[in-house]
């Protein structure tokens, strides 16, 4: 282990969620000091800051000496119904978690090298079959709205001339969390289908490949701006129905209408569900990144350990 003095030390919101808790092992096991936000009381003052986007409060003098800035925190997108009041909360804790990072670490004598803030495909909004770089513009409709409002709250530290980059994730892939762990009970009893039509597309990525494309962000110096963090393989939802089915060796014959979804989920069926979001990783491609799993059944086999 690298003496302390010497180690790169990264900040991260969010360290206890999904991304994060595997990103923090990743980089502790390379050898780097990572630094947690935490919203209560602090535990370990060595290794936690405390701050509140609510009030606007954070521990900036923490902050001297951070390197690198991961930022992840957010209210989960799927976490409930889309009342108006929750939509209002899913955009506030996002732009002022953001604001307040971005302007304390711009405030800061010596300025991290890098700000990677978590965003969205849902940038892209429901595009049918068009394939989605990062030049590809913002679309219509709330998830557009809440990822502009997001990327935007990043532009303190544009101006204080750290490198920003806005980490547009697709559907991450584990079985720990998040969508797939989801899906795994509904599957494992035959009860899974296709959603819709089945055409939309899909477009993920699995946990263990997040990680590594982060990881690549921090240490690349010419990614900067909007990074696409999707697998090379969009796939339709029929596709990804079929291969899951596959790889659990159970039925996938009981489709979920339109008309079901919408009723089931509401407004968020059509964003989350239904729409169609085809994107490639440009970015990441130009930087010839390598996936570990770059395409579905394979990675679904290793996630899986069928």
């Amino acid at each position: 282990m690298p003496d302390e003095q010497h180690q790169s030390t990264t900040l991260i919101t969010g360290a206890s969620g999904l991304i994060g808790t595997r990103l923090v092992a990743s980089l502790e096991a390379a050898g780097q000091k990572v630094l947690r936000a935490v919203r209560r009381e602090v535990h370990d003052p060595r290794k936690e800051l405390r701050w509140d986007p609510a009030t606007g409060e954070i521990e900036s003098d923490k902050l001297l000496g951070v390197d690198a800035v991961v930022h992840l925190a957010g209210a989960n997108i799927a976490g409930r119904r889309w009342t108006p009041h929750y939509k209002q909360e899913l955009i506030d804790c996002r732009v002022q978690g953001t604001t307040l990072i971005a302007r304390a670490i711009a405030n800061l004598p010596e300025k991290p090298r890098v700000l990677a803030c978590a965003s969205a495909i849902g940038f892209y909004g429901d595009r049918g079959n068009a394939k989605l770089d990062e030049s590809a513009p913002c679309g219509d409709g709330f998830l557009p709205e809440v990822c502009m409002q997001w990327e935007r709250a990043c532009q303190p530290a544009r101006d204080a001339g750290i490198r920003v980059t806005n980490l547009r994730l697709g559907v991450v892939l584990s079985p720990e969390g998040g969508a797939l762990e989801k899906m795994l009970l509904p599957f494992k009893l035959g009860l899974g289908g296709i959603l819709g039509s089945g055409k939309q597309y899909f477009s993920w990525i699995t946990l263990d490949d997040v990680v590594r494309a982060m990881q690549a962000v921090l240490d690349n110096d010419k990614l900067n701006g909007p990074v696409n963090l999707v697998s090379p393989q969009s796939v339709t939802n029929r596709e990804f129905t079929k291969a899951l089915g596959m790889v659990l060796s159970r039925p996938t014959v009981l489709p979920m209408p339109t008309f079901a979804a919408r009723l089931a989920f509401g407004e968020m069926a059509d964003a989350l569900l239904l729409a169609s979001t085809r994107v490639v990783p440009g970015a990441l491609k130009a930087s010839r990144h390598n996936y570990l799993y770059p395409e579905l059944e394979p990675a679904l086999r290793h996630l899986l350990g069928k």
